[in-house]
């Protein structure tokens, strides 16, 4: 999102033209007068938002849960409205409100499901549900391949609420120093993002971390920054500003993808294990290359494509709302805030909804692995026609 918020700075420029008066024309308006305190608040609303999107998500689809497998999902991931519900759920940040307790005992059911299924704890009326919702609360803390905790600020529940503040800055930024130590401070975020929910199978060198931190920061900003500066050097100020126009977007959707696609990358050096469909690794010590580039390869494709709702949708809502369209009008410093608020939850709808165009664990037919995993049978002595593997998000 490091250039996503630019529509909420061009907004917030309308506020330096003021309104007429009488002596002296066109009155600018100070620093002083940006609406931090609105801004900070509506930032808190659009977390509250998506917050509430999930739980009405939750409860509508209650009654409709599957019986209980911890090896299968509750939701039908075949399907894009599966998928996206399922992300939704995870994506919830009231997610980050258990304690570690809390998720120990929700894994402890988890992990002793039958045994819960046949002897419900009392007052529980629906077990099925309740070791479905105890899933997900562990899921969301502990990596499905490591099962380590992943912290608060990079579990993909904590994206919307640690970012929040992260956008909040990038619209208050007035200077280049500024825009450049929140941008970075906003890569380093998606960079470690990435990382922890990656496929984790593969262990990898604290150099080879560093090195894929650097190159994805270091990269990240020189597409932000470079043709922005570019474009502000070569031309004069009127032509500059229409052009930058054109600018955010196109640079948005090249330093996420290269941030996501850097630091996932050594997992197509070392490859990822594949597994069969009860999720059980098939060549112990082996791995696909292939199937590492094709995870890393959706997850790219995915970080770009979630920059067209952030970046499209607020800024046509604010045009197409005749409500919005009013509220502006009769009061400019609300710009700012609403233009946050609709950025957040563009972003808190759009994260599981372009997560969810491919499956976490996607499958891979066996003729299109490596050698090695092909002509493979399993225990009954059937030829195993797809592998499984865990993309990472």
């Amino acid at each position: 999102m490091h250039r996503l918020l630019k529509i909420a700075r061009r907004a917030r420029s309308t506020l330096d033209k003021g309104p007429k008066s009488a002596a002296k024309g066109t009155a600018k308006v100070t620093e002083s007068t940006i609406p931090m305190v609105p801004t900070i608040a509506a930032m808190t609303a659009s977390i509250a938002t998506v917050t509430l999107a999930t739980f009405v998500a939750e409860k509508i689809t209650a009654s409709d849960c599957p019986k209980f497998d911890s090896k299968a999902t509750r939701f039908d991931q075949s399907t894009f409205v599966g998928r996206f519900t399922e992300r939704l759920l995870a994506c919830d940040p009231k997610l980050l409100t258990y304690s570690s307790e809390e998720v120990a005992h929700a894994k402890s059911l988890v992990d002793n499901a039958a045994n819960v299924i046949a002897n419900p704890p009392e007052g529980v009326s629906n077990i099925h549900h309740t070791l479905w919702e105890s899933k997900r609360i562990s899921d969301a803390t502990l990596h499905p391949d490591s099962g380590e905790v992943i912290p608060s600020p990079f579990r993909m529940s904590g994206y919307v609420p640690f970012n929040g503040p992260i956008c909040v800055s990038m619209v208050l930024a007035q200077t280049t120093p500024q825009l450049l130590l929140v941008n970075w401070v906003n890569q380093s975020h998606n960079a470690l993002v990435n990382y922890f929910n990656r496929n984790a199978s593969s262990e990898l060198s604290n150099e080879t971390l560093a090195k894929s931190y650097a190159a994805a920061v270091g990269s990240s900003l020189l597409v932000a920054f470079g043709l922005a500066t570019y474009i502000k050097k070569s031309y004069d100020p009127v032509t500059a500003s229409r052009l930058m126009r054109f600018v955010a977007f196109p640079s948005s959707v090249a330093a996420s993808s290269l941030n996501c696609y850097i630091v996932r990358s050594p997992e197509i050096d070392t490859g990822i294990p594949l597994m069969d469909k009860d999720g059980k690794v098939v060549l112990e010590g082996e791995t696909s290359v292939v199937a590492a580039k094709t995870g890393v390869y959706s997850t790219t494709a995915s970080r770009a494509i979630l920059q067209a709702p952030v970046y499209f949708l607020p800024p046509a809502l604010m045009a197409a709302l005749p409500l919005f369209k009013r509220i502006v009008a009769k009061n400019p410093a609300i710009s700012v805030p609403l233009t946050t608020y609709l950025i957040i939850v563009c972003f808190g709808i759009g994260l599981p909804a372009t997560t969810a165009i491919f499956p976490q664990i996607s499958e891979i037919s066996a003729k299109d692995a490596e050698k090695k995993y092909q002509n493979l049978k399993d225990i009954n002595g059937a030829p195993i026609e797809k592998f499984y593997f865990n993309k990472g998000l």
